[in-house]
């Protein structure tokens, strides 16, 4: 059975499907799977061993080329890559977990019956139009679970006892500049500037963590995100602010953490999938529907409107580090 996964976006969202390669590889082991995702995020679904074949796109790119000749020989390319598998002349399932119309129609590329969310539960009831089959699944899930529920009633299996199972591992980052010994990361940037948590509580938290003998470091994106990350290490004097690094470097940072701290962002998602303990930080949004959601310690803290204080996320931190 070759079974074809679109879910594109976001980091976090990406991450959060990757419960359904496992699930799966337990239910239906001789399954073949493939996986389209925006490029930017290939490197995710490549660390589950589930996944055989990452069909990369740039959607987010190529709307703003789409009247330039090398986008729509890319989209030509992707055409041809996903319309069947390799060895077959189909897809026995195209499972579309994102529910957008932009992710239907690129499940639309490839050949085989199309799945998906019901109009009723798709983030865009338009998509429904675009699949054979769509499956009802309640809204008022995490995204975790909604995922692997439409999977396994999409694809006729039973969930049951199955334990939530990321599928990956990451081995510690090697390299010059990281700390000797025990290290913890702090994931201060986001997307939103909503979601941010106030630099003077970092500096609390990190403190408190070199009083441990962690020492803290921080990773950042952008070029605001590294200055910010820059500033923060400066002043808790002991920390350091990490050099850009791309998915897979920072999987393996968090990979040799003992403990992870961060606002709403993909990478916390991340950190949770690698089963390290993981306190995560909600200012801007609800963590009741897209909150950490692990295999290992974890802990969501705030709300929206209702960010957790400094002292609140130092005594949580020292007990999911100890």
């Amino acid at each position: 059975m070759r079974i074809l996964l679109v879910k594109t976006s976001s980091l976090g969202d990406v991450i959060h499907n990757l419960p359904v390669a496992s699930d799966i590889r337990r239910r239906l082991p001789e399954a073949r799977i493939g996986w389209v995702v925006e490029e930017n995020f290939a490197e995710i679904p490549r660390l589950h061993p589930a996944v055989e074949q990452v069909f990369p796109v740039a959607v987010r790119r190529w709307r703003k080329r789409l009247l330039s000749a090398a986008t729509w020989r890319e989209i030509g390319a992707y055409r041809r890559a996903v319309h069947r598998p390799a060895g077959a002349d189909f897809w026995d399932a195209v499972l579309d977990t994102q529910g957008l119309v932009k992710s239907a129609l690129l499940a639309a590329q490839a050949r085989g019956p199309k799945l998906g969310h019901a109009a009723s539960s798709a983030r865009e009831p338009l998509a429904a139009r675009f699949y054979e089959r769509g499956c009802d699944i309640p809204k008022a899930l995490h995204a975790v679970e909604r995922n692997r529920r439409l999977a396994a009633a999409a694809l006729g299996y039973a969930l049951d006892d199955l334990p939530l199972d990321y599928g990956i591992a990451a081995p510690p980052l090697q390299a010059d500049w990281l700390p000797k010994g025990d290290y913890a990361v702090l994931l201060t940037a986001t997307s939103r500037a909503d979601k941010e948590w106030p630099e003077a509580d970092w500096r609390a938290l990190g403190a408190a963590l070199n009083a441990t003998g962690l020492r803290c470091v921080l990773p950042g994106g952008s070029p605001a995100e590294r200055a910010r990350a820059a500033r923060l290490a400066q002043d808790l004097g002991r920390a350091v602010a990490a050099p850009p690094l791309n998915l897979t470097e920072l999987a393996g940072l968090m990979a040799g953490a003992r403990i992870v701290v961060g606002v709403d962002t993909g990478l916390v998602h991340l950190a949770a999938a690698l089963a390290r303990p993981t306190l995560a930080l909600y200012r801007g949004s609800d963590p009741a529907l897209t909150g950490v959601l692990g295999g290992g310690a974890y802990l969501n803290l705030g709300g929206l409107g209702a960010p957790p204080g400094a002292a609140e996320v130092v005594a949580a931190a020292l007990r999911l580090a100890d």
